[in-house]
């Protein structure tokens, strides 16, 4: 497939993980919004990358191999991309199951935080709000926010998550995951790339600067949830240590009219990043 130009998602969500739409839909969707490629970047698992990459071929649009790794540091919640990893390599999915194994005992403690709240819900309740999404999907903090809109808890996603389910939120947990330093460096071994997720969430650029001073190959400046403060200061953090720079929406799927983060393609960076990322790739 011979692209040379155009606009790139790095980061897409699906049914894989907690998106509301199966991989082959969110690829579609990329090529409705005029991209030249994008990105799945699930949470924590590969399962849904071989079925976009798929649909890429079949209607001419370049697709990404990613994943978005859960990790903590200094008790904070850190995100770190991978791309271009070797998703045949068994440690690689060892260790990506060992992640999404602890996001599942975090699912049971949000349920029993909500249920300690007097909110009446159960997991089935949960499974019920990410039926019909695809499978092999994982549960995510978005099916909760699914499960409290159709009990009546809440109104919106926005409005579960400032209640419910955010950082400091009254349901919010945090399990023991590993380290963003150990999972560059599984990235790493697995050749891949690996960059900083939405830096401008975490309040902690000495933080944000550590890992990439522990090797991150690059940062996302470009993010829905980052003004124009943020791309500016990211941006020279990038060019202070020649880090790749990229973008993406962190899509994960429209319900009612209600986006979560962004819609596809709405934040992006160029299509040379791609080159980029690839290369460093080779270069491992």
């Amino acid at each position: 497939m011979v692209i040379t130009t155009g606009r790139v998602d790095l980061h897409t969500h699906s049914t894989a993980s907690d998106g509301l739409h199966a991989p082959a839909e969110v690829v579609q969707k990329a090529k409705q919004a005029g991209l030249a490629a994008v990105a799945l970047t699930d949470h924590d698992t590969v399962s849904g990358v071989a079925e976009a990459m798929d649909e890429g071929d079949r209607i001419g649009i370049i697709v990404v191999p990613g994943v978005e790794l859960s990790t903590v540091a200094d008790g904070i919640d850190i995100h770190v991309l991978a791309y271009y990893t070797d998703n045949q390599d068994e440690l690689w999915l060892e260790r990506l199951a060992g992640i999404a194994g602890a996001r599942e005992r975090r699912n049971e403690l949000i349920l029993d935080k909500l249920q300690r709240l007097g909110i009446g819900i159960s997991m089935e309740d949960v499974r019920s709000a990410a039926a019909g999404k695809g499978k092999g999907g994982s549960i995510g903090r978005p099916h909760f926010a699914e499960a409290l809109i159709r009990k009546g808890v809440v109104s919106s996603m926005n409005e579960a998550f400032e209640r419910f389910l955010g950082a400091g939120a009254a349901a919010y947990v945090r399990v023991p995951r590993v380290h963003p330093l150990e999972a560059i460096e599984w990235i790493r071994e697995a050749g891949g790339v690996s960059v900083i997720a939405h830096p401008g969430l975490y309040g902690r650029d000495e933080l944000v600067e550590e890992l990439v001073r522990g090797g991150a190959t690059g940062i996302e400046t470009i993010h829905s949830d980052h003004g124009e403060d943020e791309e500016r200061r990211y941006g020279l953090l990038a060019q202070r240590f020649g880090l790749i720079e990229t973008g993406g929406s962190d899509f994960h799927g429209e319900r009612g009219g209600e986006t979560f983060h962004g819609a596809v393609g709405s934040k992006y960076a160029d299509l040379s990043v791609v080159d980029q990322l690839r290369q460093a790739a080779r270069g491992r």
